[in-house]
Protein backbone atom coordinates (compact mmCIF):
# COMPACT_ATOMS: atom_id res chain seq x y z
CA UNK A 1 0.00 0.00 0.00
CA UNK A 2 1.28 3.62 -0.78
CA UNK A 3 2.06 5.83 1.89
CA UNK A 4 -0.65 8.05 3.20
CA UNK A 5 0.54 11.90 1.51
CA UNK A 6 -1.53 13.84 4.11
CA UNK A 7 0.45 12.31 6.71
CA UNK A 8 4.04 13.55 7.42
CA UNK A 9 6.51 11.73 9.09
CA UNK A 10 5.12 12.28 12.54
CA UNK A 11 1.70 11.41 11.51
CA UNK A 12 0.24 14.66 11.77
CA UNK A 13 -1.64 16.42 8.96
CA UNK A 14 -0.50 18.36 6.62
CA UNK A 15 -1.30 19.76 3.32
CA UNK A 16 0.83 17.84 0.20
CA UNK A 17 3.64 20.06 -1.00
CA UNK A 18 2.71 19.68 -5.07
CA UNK A 19 5.45 23.08 -5.88
CA UNK A 20 7.70 20.32 -7.45
CA UNK A 21 5.06 18.21 -9.51
CA UNK A 22 4.88 18.64 -13.18
CA UNK A 23 2.28 20.43 -14.40
CA UNK A 24 -0.07 17.60 -16.69
CA UNK A 25 -3.76 17.34 -18.03
CA UNK A 26 -5.99 15.75 -15.45
CA UNK A 27 -9.32 14.39 -15.49
CA UNK A 28 -11.72 12.69 -12.94
CA UNK A 29 -15.16 11.46 -13.52
CA UNK A 30 -17.19 10.42 -10.56
CA UNK A 31 -20.86 9.29 -10.34
CA UNK A 32 -23.79 9.17 -7.35
CA UNK A 33 -27.50 8.09 -7.72
CA UNK A 34 -30.33 8.99 -6.01
CA UNK A 35 -33.17 6.92 -5.13
CA UNK A 36 -36.87 7.81 -4.41
CA UNK A 37 -40.56 7.24 -4.89
CA UNK A 38 -41.41 6.62 -8.84
CA UNK A 39 -44.09 9.53 -8.40
CA UNK A 40 -41.12 11.80 -7.17
CA UNK A 41 -39.05 11.24 -10.34
CA UNK A 42 -42.36 11.66 -12.52
CA UNK A 43 -43.08 14.79 -11.15
CA UNK A 44 -38.96 15.87 -11.79
CA UNK A 45 -39.24 14.52 -15.59
CA UNK A 46 -42.76 15.54 -15.77
CA UNK A 47 -41.67 19.38 -14.83
CA UNK A 48 -44.48 19.04 -12.35
CA UNK A 49 -42.38 19.73 -9.13
CA UNK A 50 -43.36 22.40 -7.24
CA UNK A 51 -40.10 24.28 -6.85
CA UNK A 52 -39.34 24.04 -10.42
CA UNK A 53 -36.75 22.48 -12.48
CA UNK A 54 -34.86 20.74 -9.74
CA UNK A 55 -32.30 18.85 -12.19
CA UNK A 56 -31.03 22.26 -13.59
CA UNK A 57 -30.40 23.62 -9.92
CA UNK A 58 -28.81 20.27 -9.28
CA UNK A 59 -26.51 20.32 -12.12
CA UNK A 60 -25.80 24.31 -11.07
CA UNK A 61 -25.11 23.43 -7.45
CA UNK A 62 -22.80 20.31 -8.60
CA UNK A 63 -20.84 22.63 -10.76
CA UNK A 64 -20.72 25.38 -7.70
CA UNK A 65 -19.68 22.45 -5.46
CA UNK A 66 -16.40 21.29 -7.46
CA UNK A 67 -14.96 24.82 -7.54
CA UNK A 68 -15.38 25.09 -3.79
CA UNK A 69 -14.32 21.98 -2.46
CA UNK A 70 -11.02 23.27 -0.80
CA UNK A 71 -13.14 25.27 1.52
CA UNK A 72 -15.13 21.97 1.84
CA UNK A 73 -12.07 19.55 2.58
CA UNK A 74 -9.39 20.49 4.82
CA UNK A 75 -5.99 19.65 2.76
CA UNK A 76 -7.62 20.02 -0.66
CA UNK A 77 -5.87 22.71 -2.87
CA UNK A 78 -7.82 25.42 -4.68
CA UNK A 79 -7.71 24.35 -8.27
CA UNK A 80 -8.22 26.58 -11.46
CA UNK A 81 -10.91 24.20 -13.34
CA UNK A 82 -10.89 24.24 -17.00
CA UNK A 83 -13.93 22.23 -16.97
CA UNK A 84 -16.97 20.92 -14.92
CA UNK A 85 -19.89 18.50 -16.48
CA UNK A 86 -22.75 17.57 -14.34
CA UNK A 87 -25.52 15.34 -16.15
CA UNK A 88 -28.22 13.89 -14.90
CA UNK A 89 -30.04 11.31 -16.10
CA UNK A 90 -33.45 9.24 -14.82
CA UNK A 91 -32.67 5.60 -13.54
CA UNK A 92 -33.87 3.01 -15.37
CA UNK A 93 -35.32 1.77 -12.50
CA UNK A 94 -38.16 4.34 -12.80
CA UNK A 95 -37.28 5.75 -9.15
CA UNK A 96 -33.98 7.22 -9.29
CA UNK A 97 -31.50 9.66 -10.66
CA UNK A 98 -28.25 9.20 -11.81
CA UNK A 99 -25.39 11.41 -11.62
CA UNK A 100 -22.24 11.69 -13.83
CA UNK A 101 -19.41 14.45 -13.10
CA UNK A 102 -16.35 15.25 -15.04
CA UNK A 103 -13.86 17.55 -14.13
CA UNK A 104 -10.66 18.60 -15.99
CA UNK A 105 -7.34 20.79 -15.36
CA UNK A 106 -3.76 21.61 -16.29
CA UNK A 107 -2.10 21.58 -12.96
CA UNK A 108 -0.19 19.64 -10.46
CA UNK A 109 -2.54 18.26 -8.37
CA UNK A 110 -6.10 15.86 -9.60
CA UNK A 111 -9.49 16.33 -9.43
CA UNK A 112 -10.87 13.33 -8.00
CA UNK A 113 -12.00 15.30 -5.29
CA UNK A 114 -13.85 17.94 -6.93
CA UNK A 115 -15.69 15.64 -9.13
CA UNK A 116 -16.76 13.59 -6.44
CA UNK A 117 -18.05 16.53 -4.25
CA UNK A 118 -20.12 17.42 -7.53
CA UNK A 119 -21.59 14.27 -7.33
CA UNK A 120 -22.15 14.38 -3.70
CA UNK A 121 -23.93 17.91 -3.56
CA UNK A 122 -25.61 17.42 -6.77
CA UNK A 123 -27.49 14.60 -4.73
CA UNK A 124 -27.86 16.25 -1.85
CA UNK A 125 -29.36 18.82 -3.79
CA UNK A 126 -32.03 16.89 -5.10
CA UNK A 127 -32.72 15.84 -1.58
CA UNK A 128 -33.43 19.12 -0.56
CA UNK A 129 -35.46 20.38 -3.46
CA UNK A 130 -37.37 17.41 -3.18
CA UNK A 131 -37.73 16.31 0.69
CA UNK A 132 -41.28 18.20 0.72
CA UNK A 133 -42.82 15.22 -1.14
CA UNK A 134 -40.24 12.50 -0.26
CA UNK A 135 -38.58 12.18 2.85
CA UNK A 136 -37.33 8.67 2.29
CA UNK A 137 -34.66 9.32 -0.40
CA UNK A 138 -31.60 7.92 -0.33
CA UNK A 139 -27.92 8.23 -1.62
CA UNK A 140 -25.42 5.68 -2.30
CA UNK A 141 -23.43 4.48 -4.92
CA UNK A 142 -20.98 7.66 -4.73
CA UNK A 143 -17.92 6.89 -6.54
CA UNK A 144 -14.81 7.79 -8.64
CA UNK A 145 -15.37 5.95 -11.99
CA UNK A 146 -11.83 7.30 -13.51
CA UNK A 147 -9.21 9.33 -13.47
CA UNK A 148 -6.21 10.60 -16.00
CA UNK A 149 -2.90 12.11 -15.50
CA UNK A 150 -0.58 12.84 -12.64
CA UNK A 151 2.30 10.42 -12.06
CA UNK A 152 -0.05 7.61 -10.82
CA UNK A 153 -1.42 8.10 -14.73
CA UNK A 154 -4.56 6.46 -15.51
CA UNK A 155 -6.88 4.46 -13.30
CA UNK A 156 -10.67 3.39 -13.88
CA UNK A 157 -13.18 1.49 -11.23
CA UNK A 158 -13.82 -2.16 -11.73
Amino acid sequence: MSKLTHLDDKGEARMVDVTDKAVTEREARAEATIHMTCETLRMITDGEHPKGDVLAVARIAGIMAAKRTHELIPLCHALNLTSVKVELSPGADGASVHILTCCKLSGRTGVEMEALTAASVAALTLYDMCKAVDKGMEIGAVRLLEKKGGRSGHWTAD
